[in-house]
């Protein structure tokens, strides 16, 4: 782990989706990617909308933090967590030993330049002192996050590991062929609820467990997805560097919440738990509001995890929020708007601009990337640059359906 960080921790995060069976009225398990990320878009007015729930075939799994949590009480929020140094342990050299002669343990590569990778991938942990690379650990620290958190242990077994090891020359990946079938390895769910207590006891205990359980952690069905950071006076002193990776699987895995951090869990389709935040009936922080508002573009799971895997071989931009208040509305500028490297004060990312463009922007021709925030489950996603790395367009859709001036 990084300790040289000034004004943030590393830390890592899954979007855990997982599919149910679809309604009579549903869209066909065949639809290709295209098609369905079209249908959601309005032609008589070019905005896209949310689809209706019954369009998805999958699920995502959120957990409600405590109401006791220094760092966003009662939000719910993706499983994940701050790295501990034990993700960046010497030890799992010997626990993925069979991987030792692929690179990044037999992770894919990816093609974005070094220079353009953000900081949180791209800084050299050798460096550091850890032998562990970073696109590794930071996907081991999401598997223990998860599986402290929601119960849910996502791992190769030893047969599994084999298979994998002829496979490598092919490019083969374990979840290659389509969304991961999920499965505990035979282990009972008294051993898994031991090992649980453990690992939240003392996080290096997920090393310990991979080890007499001979299984290896499956950063296999990760796959990198993007990379936010906690901006300045936000949400406290604590700030994150976070990298987001997103996993398919085929069923929904059995939950349990750990009784401390998290208090609950909810598996909804990502519309549905947008429509919930616009009833205020939860609370989600705008990064969740903007990723599913991106998962909103693909309501089928097959094409979610063809989508997910191919593109995580593009890379990721690192988007760090810029936040203004004026007249008690917050601003959020993102990279590639066109205030934001006039707003972003070195590396802290704190603004110091109360520049007029940041108001009413009526350009033709204005890059935008901002996220405006009336109230906590009122705010406008408003976007006119195109994605970066192939990534998806957020749906633009109507915050509340009387109100045709708000739009998320």
């Amino acid at each position: 782990m990084n300790t040289t960080l000034k004004h943030w921790k590393e830390a890592a995060t899954l979007i855990l989706a997982a599919g149910h069976k679809l309604g009579a009225d549903s869209l066909s398990s065949r639809t290709p990617l295209a098609a369905a990320a079209g249908s959601l878009l309005d032609s008589s007015n070019g905005r896209s909308h949310l689809p209706r729930k019954s369009c998805f075939d999958y699920d995502v799994l959120l957990l409600k933090r405590s109401s006791k949590s220094t760092f966003m009480p009662s939000a719910y929020v993706f499983p994940g967590g701050m790295v501990h140094s034990s993700d960046f342990s010497s030890e799992w050299l010997d626990i993925f030993k069979s991987f030792s002669n692929s690179p990044n343990f037999g992770l894919r590569s990816v093609t974005q330049p070094v220079q353009t990778r953000p900081p949180l991938f791209a800084t050299d942990r050798l460096k550091l002192g850890s032998p562990i690379p970073g696109e590794v650990a930071l996907r081991i620290c999401a598997l223990r996050e998860t599986f402290e958190e929601s119960g849910v242990l996502l791992s190769v077994s030893k047969l599994e590991e084999k298979s994998l090891l002829k496979s490598l020359d092919g490019r083969w990946t374990p979840d290659r062929d389509g969304p991961l079938h999920y499965n505990v390895n035979d282990l009972c769910s008294r051993e898994l609820d031991k090992w649980r207590d453990l690992v939240n006891q003392n996080p290096s205990n997920f090393i310990k467990m991979c080890r007499e359980l001979e299984v290896l952690p499956n950063i296999w069905a990760l796959h990198e997805w993007g990379n936010w950071l906690t901006p300045a006076g936000r949400y406290g002193v604590k700030r994150f560097d976070t990298a987001f990776f997103i996993c398919c699987l085929q069923e929904i895995p059995h939950a349990l919440q750990d009784e401390k951090e998290i208090v609950c869990f909810k598996w909804s389709t990502p519309s549905e738990v947008l429509q919930s935040y616009q009833a205020q009936e939860l609370w989600i922080a705008p990064p969740q509001v903007y990723e599913l508002s991106r998962m909103c573009r693909v309501p089928l799971l097959n094409d979610l995890h063809n989508f997910s895997r191919q593109r995580a071989t593009e890379g990721c931009e690192q988007l760090l929020p810029v936040v203004y208040l004026k007249d008690e509305h917050y601003t959020t500028l993102l990279p590639g708007d066109r205030c934001y490297l006039l707003a972003t004060s070195g590396e802290d990312g704190v603004g110091t601009s109360t520049d007029s463009q940041l108001e009413d922007p009526q350009e033709q021709d204005s890059a935008l990337h901002r996220i405006v925030t009336v109230d906590p489950y009122t705010i406008t996603l408003q976007i006119t640059i195109t994605p970066k790395y192939n990534h998806l367009l957020p749906v633009l859709a109507p915050t509340f359906p009387n109100d045709s001036k708000s739009r998320l």
